[in-house]
């Protein structure tokens, strides 16, 4: 019989958590597996953000906070947006949540009823189609390939707006392909998204300091849809505070005060320490951020110097984000040994077991053509893991 609700029926687990869990259950074993599956920055969190940390401790901040966050980080927010995206949010319009995905999950269940529709561009992060599910939403997802650099067009966004569309949802820089969008693609888009009012954007910025090409854009520059738009940020990937559990809205005031609402029933206020870490960041320099962008920029050339030598691979340059994400069909319907590859999961399942490196499946991101392969790892284990590659792909036939 089974008792679980429906709903929990209808989630899908991530298959990134799910890859790196099989990582880990593999390296216990005693097998030499390099990750490449979870987009985690391996650097340490700088020290200035861990002595405020610290600090906070001593200063008694353990005890419960305000649901929405402190008032000197929502500030510190405010004034961050302003100074390095020239968006005004008020500290009232800002809400601190337990990382990104917590933020996103609170706007899509405060404003998406049921049946409404939430337009994905794909390739896009796992979770923005569960969140939709778990809301009652219906996706739309709208196709872009490695030709268009995983791009949609303004043209493709007008077309899959309909009557019933509610919420746009996209990141730039985008996981898992680590493209993003420029200033004149976004306000191609903004003059379309202004001719339906009822429609919402969700504009994921959690790779914005990871941009290898010039300044980064937020879409809610612009005039004619500032009131329709949420943008979502954190110091997760930026500042390699993975595991602190910071992630922050900027919206409109009414947008904000319902995430605040519901946020309340759930989580309540984040973790108080992680809080004072966070405003330290915000308020710190990007020296350090500049350092480990300097490193992805290595690292991803490293890659790129391999993937691009590897027959059959259709792979783009990405201009931000450390991802990759090729297009492998060129291998379905071929096989080594044991293996047969018949489609992107089994290519994944092929090269954990036979090359010990671990990458994710493109069909959780919307794409069954693709494999994602995170370089958030030393160039060490990036020369190794692009070896093993190479040579567990000329092997099948």
């Amino acid at each position: 019989m089974n008792y679980l609700a429906d709903r929990i029926n209808r989630l899908g687990e991530s298959q990134t958590i799910q890859m790196a869990k099989l990582s880990r259950e593999l390296k216990a074993k005693g097998e030499d597996i390099i990750d490449l599956s979870l987009g985690e920055p391996d650097f340490p969190t700088p020290q200035h953000i861990c002595d405020a940390a610290d600090q906070a401790m001593k200063d008694g901040f353990t005890h419960y906070t305000p649901v929405a966050g402190f008032p000197d980080l929502r500030l510190a927010i405010s004034n961050k947006f302003k100074r390095e995206n020239n968006l005004d949010y008020a500290p009232e319009q800002i809400v601190v949540s337990t990382g990104a995905k917590n933020s996103i999950i609170n706007v899509v269940l405060s404003l998406l009823n049921l049946g409404e529709e939430a337009i994905i561009p794909t390739p896009y992060w796992v979770s923005y189609s569960e969140m939709v599910n778990l809301a009652q939403g219906k996706v739309v997802f709208i196709k872009s390939t490695v030709e268009t650099d995983f791009k949609i067009s303004a043209t493709q966004l007008e077309a899959a707006i309909t009557a019933n569309s509610k919420l746009l949802i996209f990141s730039s820089p985008c996981n898992p392909t680590g493209s993003f969008y420029t200033k004149e693609e976004l306000e191609a888009f903004a003059n379309v998204i202004a001719k339906h009012p009822k429609l919402h954007v969700i504009s994921d910025e959690i790779y914005e300091h990871i941009n290898f090409t010039g300044k980064h854009e937020s879409i809610a520059q612009f005039e004619q849809i500032k009131n329709q738009v949420i943008t979502v940020n954190g110091v997760s990937k930026c500042y390699a505070m993975t595991g602190w559990r910071i992630g922050y809205i900027g919206a409109p005031l009414a947008i904000a005060k319902a995430c605040e609402k519901m946020q309340s029933q759930f989580t309540s206020g984040t973790n108080s320490i992680a809080q004072k870490a966070a405003t330290a960041a915000l308020n710190g320099s990007l020296d350090t951020v500049n350092v480990m962008l300097n490193k992805f920029h290595q690292r991803r050339d490293l890659v790129y110097d391999y993937l691009k030598k590897i027959p059959g691979l259709k792979v783009n340059l990405p201009p931000g984000a450390f991802y990759f994400f090729p297009d492998v069909s060129f291998y379905f319907g071929k096989s080594f040994g044991n293996h047969q590859v018949k489609n992107a999961d089994d290519l994944c399942m092929y090269l954990i077991h036979e090359a010990k490196v671990s990458v994710v499946t493109g069909s959780a991101f919307g794409d069954d053509n693709c494999i994602r392969i995170s370089y958030s790892t030393s160039s060490a284990q990036l020369h190794e893991a692009m070896k093993r590659l190479t040579v567990a792909l000329s092997q099948l036939h």
